[in-house]
């Protein structure tokens, strides 16, 4: 279970007991940010400060989540604070409680030599996404990185160049658009992706809040953009089949 921690509004004085979120790591643990007790407020929304690095206890790897944040009722978004540099705690597989699983001959070969393709274990299967509600565009910029941090992508960052029209994300060969607003995309939007996508030779894909014109899908699937749609309780739908695929790989 994640912690929580007391905290305090700086505007109105009101008490609140903040419980940290918890997201999946890529190793199946679930992992939470290290919170401390206190807040501040946020007057305005800074991209580098919206997201903390947490380290996995149980891998060892580190990945960036939305920093914690919580909205008062006096309208004051505070900020949780988080202990930097401290493993997050997660939880292992096994429970504490169940002994440890003895040691195989397989075991014994895996660590001795080279294993043969009979003795490689089987990955795992995938863990669900885990949706966040969207209410703000701030929330859809945030799924789509959660989503394709699930997808196996990582190092999720701000785009270089910024797109005509919403936010750019970028990991290690993607480009992503996330557009949070009410209109449809149009076949420009899409044209415009796929070429800056082309510039930085890196593969692309397109996440719309309001959806897409039937001009802007037969566009992506021209150009072979993935195309997403985010409904408002914060899962990713697939729109074509480049999306179908990209989901299920």
């Amino acid at each position: 279970m994640s912690e929580s921690v007391p905290v305090r509004c700086p505007a109105c004085r009101r008490e609140h007991l903040y419980a940290a979120p918890t997201y999946p790591c890529v190793c199946g643990a679930p992992i939470s940010p290290p919170l401390e007790p206190g807040a501040r407020a946020v007057t305005h929304q800074v991209w580098e400060e919206a997201w903390v690095t947490v380290e996995c206890a149980l891998c060892g790897r580190r990945s960036e989540w939305p920093h914690p944040e919580l909205g008062c009722a006096c309208g004051t978004v505070l900020r949780i604070a988080v202990t930097a540099d401290v493993p997050a705690a997660a939880e292992s597989p096994v429970s504490a409680g169940s002994p440890a699983p003895a040691e195989t001959p397989t075991d014994r070969s895996l660590s001795a030599g080279r294993p043969t393709p009979s003795e490689i274990p089987a990955a795992p299967p995938r863990r669900a996404f885990q949706p966040i509600t969207i209410r703000t565009a701030r929330d859809a910029v945030t799924v789509a990185a959660l989503y394709l941090r699930w997808l196996g992508y990582q190092d999720i960052r701000r785009a270089d160049q910024r797109p005509p029209s919403g936010i750019g994300l970028a990991a290690r060969g993607l480009l992503a658009q996330v557009d949070p607003t009410v209109r449809p995309a149009s076949p420009r939007d899409v044209e415009c992706l796929w070429l800056t996508a082309m510039t930085e030779s890196a593969h692309c894909v397109y996440f719309s809040l309001a959806g897409y014109t039937t001009e802007a899908r037969a566009r992506a699937d021209t150009l072979g953009v993935p195309l997403f749609v985010l409904d408002l309780t914060g899962t990713p739908q697939p729109v074509n089949a480049l999306a179908d695929e990209l989901g299920t790989t």
